[in-house]
């Protein structure tokens, strides 16, 4: 079922709601010379879209910071989303384990199927009206947060497999060796990923089932079509058979919830049954460890000069709340509690 096509739409300066590249739809941009040579060469891959001559589509550039992202209207035709990925991408992303993970959503009943995905990662999808999310969005938006849960929930439960799986610290080594060993880091990067260690051993000291995850669940992610009662999930491109913990803990840090939407958000999702406390406390654990991981994606933004936003400040931030989480009194002791199971 189409769905809309949230994610990447717009250029701002805003990093609040701007995260990764994900960004509400509220602008859109006339094509540049630019654009157009690569619009064409990704329209003549597409089956669909091929035969037609690009003066007869209505295309309009919808931005991205890592993507290139377009709306497409063709003759008497419901409007599209094409999807061109942007230069540098394919070191961190694998674009065959996307398409895969896109299939999967879809079947899975909480993404929108795809009309094309090329082997060179160019993407077309439905394009259809639908809320983009932001924190500030699902701060006021009344189910919002609950509908959230429900989707992710859906995911977790449908029994579907994803193409790879989403290892946090294999992770972290593989942006660590895309950096390069002469890269800048924030200062106490490696002391904190050496404390971070204990956690590594917490998480596992009882390895859990895992399921398919969005592993990036920004807001800007989801897309609710509060007409139906329903909350819709784009942009697998780091989707991975993961503890399902770990959408949970991004998602709330991503939409920075206070305590109270976070029961919101696990009543949604856990039901009457309530989390245990070794699932609250693989939450809180991943809370600090995906800002250390999103910390080195921003610094590979940065290396690789990524001009659309500030990504070595981005990058601060984010490690500097990981930082302040790990500080605490109390995550010590969700390390204990995990750890023991």
């Amino acid at each position: 079922e189409p769905v809309a096509c949230g994610w990447e739409v717009c250029l701002t300066a805003n990093f609040e709601t701007a995260q990764r590249g994900l960004i509400p739809s509220t602008l859109m941009a006339p094509l540049s010379a630019t654009d157009e040579v690569t619009v064409a060469a990704a329209l003549h891959s597409i089956p669909q879209l091929a035969q037609l001559d690009p003066g007869q589509l209505e295309i309009t550039r919808l931005g991205g910071l890592t993507n290139l992202v377009y709306r497409v209207v063709p003759p008497d035709g419901a409007p599209l989303c094409l999807r061109v990925p942007g230069e540098g991408t394919s070191a961190y992303i694998d674009r065959d384990a996307e398409r895969v993970n896109m299939i999967v959503a879809a079947n899975a009943g909480v993404a929108p199927a795809v009309l094309h995905f090329g082997s060179d990662g160019v993407m077309l999808m439905p394009l259809l009206p639908g809320d983009t999310m932001s924190p500030s969005v699902f701060a006021t938006k009344a189910g919002a947060i609950a509908r959230a849960g429900g989707a992710l929930r859906r995911l977790h439960a449908s029994g579907e497999v994803f193409a790879a799986k989403f290892e946090l610290f294999e992770q972290i080594d593989k942006y660590l060796k895309e950096l390069g060993d002469d890269a800048e880091l924030p200062e106490g990067y490696h002391e904190t990923l050496e404390t971070a260690q204990g956690v590594r051993l917490a998480l596992a000291a009882r390895l859990l089932p895992t399921a398919p995850c969005h592993c990036d669940p920004l807001c800007e992610n989801f897309i609710d079509d509060d007409g139906r009662g329903c909350m819709w999930i784009v942009d697998f491109e780091y989707g991975g058979m993961n503890d399902p913990m770990w959408d949970l803990g991004d998602f709330c840090v991503e939409a920075a919830l206070d305590a109270e939407r976070e029961r919101e958000l696990f009543a949604a999702y856990f039901g009457p049954k309530a989390p245990t406390a070794v699932e609250r406390g693989r939450v809180v654990l991943y809370k600090a460890m995906c800002d250390l991981l999103w910390t080195l994606w921003g610094l590979l933004q940065h290396k690789n000069g990524n001009p659309a936003e500030d990504f070595w400040s981005y990058s601060l931030e984010r490690f500097a709340r990981c930082q302040k989480l790990m500080a605490e009194p109390t995550f010590a002791e969700y390390v204990a509690v995990v750890r023991a199971g």
